[in-house]
């Protein structure tokens, strides 16, 4: 029998069927993940469609592919593209006309922490993946969110709707377009819930992978009116290593929790400031993020260390993965994104599968 003979569809799904998706625990076939298998000779081509395109463990589920169909007889070469399909979580968003597949809440339970940064650079990061990207600015009383992108105004009005602005790659929308920069907003809580409203509704987002939403600080009415109008698919917490601020942001995320939103994971901001002679100076205290988390019983995602770059981007509007992408801190904003993207997908494909099971019920 020839070569070209013994290498077949079938064995290489079969072949694929032995592995794994890291997170969400099934083979790579059950979850319709191969894509366009090409056969010739001993050559083996096809495409791996992932749930995100900032899939953290993408080199090491390709490299897994790749082993399981070389171990096929008379197969001598593989090649495997990568592509991504982020998965929504089969949330109905009424107030939009077109979807939002996910929608990922930033917050904290005081200012100060670096919540509107993470939020920054997390959008980002997803969207120079490849991801479509939109960041909501919902920090009513406090916009930064222009400044940190680098971005002034708002595109001319087509038709009734609002343009978001775009910077990075990222559609963003924020009070802050739409009010002087030295007006103060004394707003009451029906004001505040319109406005929010009004960002969902009177704004032409399009078709997003994920919505990157910057909660305001503490635990009142912006935090309950968007939970509330826009159906979340999961909630990441900011905060610092010390104790007045781990006690804040455990009330940001029993906030999550009453309003039955998944809690990704805890994000711990400034944990240390690295010195010129290689040692670390943990100026706001020592792990407290990830005694949070345990205590809470939600994933610690990880920690962000201190750098003026992060302040110096901010200011100037170009947030410190793009002005200086292979810095500590960058790097490890990547890799927070990277995780915040996983469970995004993991809440996704377990949403759509609870449904499934409600439905067939």
């Amino acid at each position: 029998m020839s070569k070209k003979n013994e290498i077949t569809k079938e064995a290489v799904l079969n072949a694929l069927k032995t592995v794994q998706e890291p997170e969400l625990h099934k083979d790579l076939v059950t979850l319709n993940m191969i894509k366009d298998i090409e056969i010739d000779g001993d050559r083996v081509k096809f495409t791996i469609v992932l749930t995100t395109p900032a899939c953290p463990l993408k080199n090491e589920i390709k490299s897994s592919a790749e082993k399981a169909v070389m171990d096929l007889l008379g197969v001598e070469n593989v090649e495997v593209k990568l592509d991504a399909d982020v998965p929504s979580d089969g949330r109905t968003r009424g107030l939009l006309e077109l979807p939002i597949r996910n929608a990922i809440a930033v917050a904290s339970g005081k200012g100060g922490v670096g919540k509107s940064t993470v939020a920054v650079n997390l959008a980002v990061v997803l969207a120079k993946s490849g991801a479509r990207v939109g960041l909501l600015d919902a920090d009513i009383y406090g916009p930064n969110i222009p400044t940190m992108m680098g971005v002034r105004s708002l595109p001319p009005v087509v038709g009734e709707k609002l343009i978001p602005a775009e910077a990075y790659g990222v559609k963003l929308m924020s009070i802050g377009f739409l009010v002087k920069p030295d007006q103060p907003l004394i707003w009451r809580g029906p004001m505040l819930h319109s406005a929010i409203k009004q960002f969902l509704t009177d704004v032409t987002w399009g078709e997003l992978d994920y919505l990157i939403i910057d909660l305001p600080p503490g635990t009142g009415d912006a935090a309950l009116t968007l939970a509330q109008s826009l159906p979340l698919s999961g909630g990441v917490i900011v905060t610092l290593p010390q104790q007045v601020s781990l006690d804040d942001a455990r009330r940001g995320l029993e906030m999550f929790r009453h309003l039955d939103v998944e809690v990704f994971g805890v994000i711990e901001n400034m944990s240390y400031l690295e010195l010129p002679d290689g040692s670390r100076l943990d100026v706001f205290g020592e792990g407290g993020g990830k005694k949070l988390a345990q205590e809470s019983g939600v994933p610690f995602l990880g920690s962000i260390p201190m750098d003026p770059a992060v302040r110096e981007g901010g200011d100037n509007g170009k947030p410190v993965v793009i002005e200086k992408p292979e810095s500590p801190v960058a790097k490890a904003l990547s890799d927070l994104a990277e995780k915040v993207a996983a469970k995004t997908s993991v809440a996704a494909v377990q949403q759509k599968q609870d449904l499934s099971i409600n439905i067939e019920d």
